[in-house]
């Protein structure tokens, strides 16, 4: 089954279907090595084109994914933000994911912790998961101060080495965080529309 993509919106923010004219400036973000510093490098635009076209896939196929990200009356596209279920396999899997990637210049304005809250709830109230999780390497203090601003709780027991990481990588050791559905009940109520 074929599933549309949903459109969410919160206060600043519209988290939509990709469209062609996303490409560019999204590849023009994988590029970025301060923006892939945590990963395991920049990505070529063919690359970052067919990164595009498995989150379109995803979202087919689940029901969810990546969204791109736009500040309407600000810019189009400022990255993406969204829950998806990873391909690799770990202690903690089969889990779903929330991650966010934005473009520099629209760091540090609370645009990754609003998109990420907004695909949390539809995460947790549409499409009904017990729990949610995110990763990232020990050392990427912004993406883990997002993920304590979402109520999500790490514990160490979790660290894991990533799959998909070569041995030896310096970014093979990642950190763990989790939020189950009943955390975001009691921390955000039930229920809440989106907005």
């Amino acid at each position: 089954m074929t599933h549309p993509t949903p459109e969410l919106q919160t206060a600043r923010l519209r988290l939509r279907a990709w469209r062609a004219d996303d490409l560019l400036p999204f590849a023009e973000l994988n590029a970025d090595r301060e923006v892939t510093e945590h990963l395991l490098g920049p990505l070529t635009r063919a690359q970052s084109d067919a990164l595009v076209g498995r989150i379109t896939e995803h979202f087919h196929r689940e029901g969810f994914g990546f969204w791109a990200v736009e500040a309407p009356g600000i810019a189009s596209f400022v990255g993406m933000v969204g829950i998806s279920v990873p391909s690799y396999t770990a202690p903690f899997t089969p889990c779903v994911e929330v991650g966010w990637r934005l473009g520099r210049k629209y760091w540090g304005q609370g645009y990754a912790t609003e998109a990420a809250r907004a695909a949390l709830q539809f995460g947790f109230e549409t499409a009904n998961l017990p729990e949610i999780v995110a990763l990232t390497v020990p050392h990427n203090e912004r993406s883990r101060a997002v993920m304590a601003k979402l109520g999500m709780v790490r514990a160490p027991s979790d660290d894991f080495d990533h799959p998909l990481v070569p041995a030896g990588h310096s970014l093979r050791k990642h950190v763990l965080y989790r939020l189950s559905k009943q955390a975001w009940k009691s921390e955000n109520g039930l229920l809440r529309p989106a907005s």
